[in-house]
């Protein structure tokens, strides 16, 4: 038996699979797949494998070939069995890799016999903008095209579907129980990673479900209370071993991210805030330490600021437990959302402007020291949706004045994620979908994009990266335009705009030298100021335009004598980045 897994790529508000992320996705159907049949020829295939197969095949220009392109049509050909994973949740931008939509894939893989299934978030839709209404041709599409469309777990449908196909239920919910095979056995996939090992972040989940929400619904907007009905805790053990398979294949970066809470982890019900249970928490990263020492990143995703916040004693041994076990540059998103109280509870947002003030307060200070990667070991990011219901323009002002107050306070967000609400059937907005005024209040948006963007990001970018920072181990990742853009491994990591070529897909020590809202700039170091262009040499703190000319005037120079050139109170950044 032969089978092809596509990965469309996912986002959620509890995971992440778009490169160089591998999610849960397909790593669970390929351990399902194998376990049901242990002899059956199991094929990763990614989204950009088919675009530059059958795009490049029609002659339509495309910058994703990828080493699998020549074998993608015959695997096609040949499958048995052809698996779709895909789901588009919390639209973003990406760097290297573009998720897809069912209309694409559809469009790929319509030549083929093979038995088609749809699994993942997609089943739900996607949406690849905010200010959208998922609509049923999406939905429709999907059953018209696939022949089976699942609804629950994939993993569970794909395992009895290979062994009993007439039971095999697409609303079936798999335990943790039954997980632990497929997780094991479906870690080996990640050897058809077309990045692996290097580039490649493992997504691993401890969760799924939403503790608040248990106790009083989720956010209105929200999918993953949607989809999961109870919260569920994954034992420490079973995420220890998985994490070994993985490491023992060559993986050394992971992120513990598939989970709605990372300090709600095995903690207590509590109506709106679970009690949170650090020692459950230290004990899965000292697990996870103990069978990955040499891991090169290990972070997290998602917290609620509200459980920091009410709990700040436990919160702090917490975020201690993910310094001691974990690696710089970590960042924790805390959903806020909106700022304003009127919105918040006609939304039954998370946590209260005061709650995630608290709580970026503690991060602060218990993770703003900064680490060996150039980055602080641990800080907040913190999300904003526009457009839901009950906004007004005093929300955007109060929102817009919160993010101003961590500024002018002093405190550091690693970044602000500012996006429109997108309403998915299922979840509580959806039920109140004609209050969402998103063309009503587009330019109020794009107003305070703008403002958050220039009066916000970067100072506060200045605050978090300073000049004459070196950033360590930046990933060279895509040229575009006379820039090479890279960025680190790791849970949001900064994208790095280098203003000169070089080889890409190599990790490079970079000196920061210049921000942009949202981005930085940096030169690969050690700078070779005899070989440097005009270009660069001028972007060197202390140099200029001005004393560009007179360097490129005098090489070549020594060490000494181009220190000599520079302004004094920037001599002790460069002393050990400079070459002959």
């Amino acid at each position: 038996m032969i089978v092809a897994i596509i990965d469309g790529y996912t986002d959620e508000p509890a995971g992440l699979g778009v490169p160089p992320y591998l999610g849960i996705y397909p790593r669970y159907a390929y351990g399902a797949i194998k376990k049901a049949r242990k002899e059956a020829s199991v094929f990763y295939l990614t989204i950009d494998d088919l675009r530059a197969t059958f795009e490049g095949e029609n002659g339509i220009a495309t910058k994703n070939k990828t080493p699998n392109f020549p074998k993608t049509r015959e695997i096609l050909e040949k499958a048995d069995v052809i698996v779709y994973i895909g789901g588009l949740h919390t639209p973003g931008k990406y760097l290297s890799a573009v998720p897809s939509q069912i209309e694409e894939v559809a469009r790929f893989i319509k030549p083929f016999k093979g038995v088609r299934i749809l699994g993942g978030p997609a089943f739900m839709g996607s949406a690849h903008a905010g200010g959208t209404k998922i609509t049923s041709h999406e939905l429709s599409l999907a059953r018209s095209v696939f022949d089976h469309v699942v609804y629950g777990d994939l993993e569970a449908f794909l395992f009895d579907f290979l062994t009993n196909p007439k039971d095999a239920d697409p609303f079936r919910s798999r335990s943790y129980n039954e997980l632990r095979d497929y997780a094991v056995i479906g870690a080996e996939v990640v050897k058809q990673f077309p990045d692996f090992p290097d580039f490649v972040i493992v997504e691993i989940e401890t969760q799924r479900g939403c503790p608040k929400a248990m106790g009083i619904g989720g956010c209105s907007f929200c999918t993953e209370p949607a989809r999961y009905k109870t919260v569920e805790d994954r034992p420490v053990e079973d995420v220890v071993v998985e994490v070994k398979a993985l490491y023992d294949l060559g993986v050394r970066h992971f992120r513990v991210g598939r989970q709605s809470c990372i300090f709600s982890y095995m903690a207590k019900p509590n109506g709106r805030v679970p009690v949170p249970n650090p020692e459950a928490v230290e004990r899965l990263f000292a697990g996870i330490r103990s069978v990955a020492p040499d891991v090169k990143t290990l972070h997290v995703d998602n917290a609620n600021p509200a459980v920091i916040a009410n709990y700040p004693e436990e919160s702090v041994r917490i975020a201690k437990a993910l310094i001691k076990y974990g690696t710089p540059g970590n960042v924790v998103a805390f959903g806020l959302e909106n700022a304003d109280p009127k919105v918040a509870r006609l939304n039954n947002l998370n946590a209260t402007a005061e709650e995630t003030y608290e709580a970026v307060k503690i991060l602060n200070e218990v993770g703003g020291r900064r680490g060996y990667n150039g980055m602080p070991w641990l800080l907040p990011g913190i999300n904003i949706v526009f457009g839901l219901p009950g906004e007004t323009k005093e929300s955007y002002e109060l929102t817009f004045q919160f993010l101003k107050r961590l500024l002018d306070d002093g405190l550091m967000v690693r970044r602000i994620n500012i996006r429109q609400v997108v309403v998915f059937p299922g979840t509580p907005l959806w039920h109140m979908r004609d209050k969402v005024k998103t063309e009503k209040h587009k330019r109020l948006i794009q107003h305070y994009k703008y403002k958050i963007r220039h009066e916000i990001d970067l100072p506060m970018l200045r605050r978090l990266i300073p000049v004459g920072t070196v950033l360590r181990d930046v990933r060279a990742e895509v040229f575009d335009n006379g820039l090479i853009y890279g960025r680190q491994m790791g849970s949001y990591p900064l994208i790095v705009g280098i203003p000169k070529e070089v080889p890409l897909n190599r990790f490079y020590d970079v000196l920061i030298v210049d921000h942009g809202f949202r981005s930085i700039t940096g030169i690969p170091v050690p700078i070779n100021v005899n070989r440097e262009s005009p270009r660069v040499l001028q972007l060197i703190p202390g140099i200029g335009k001005k004393r560009a000319v007179k360097i490129l005037a005098k090489r070549p120079l020594s060490r000494e004598t181009f220190l000599e050139m520079v302004d004094p109170e920037v001599r002790g950044v460069l002393k050990d980045l400079i070459e002959e």
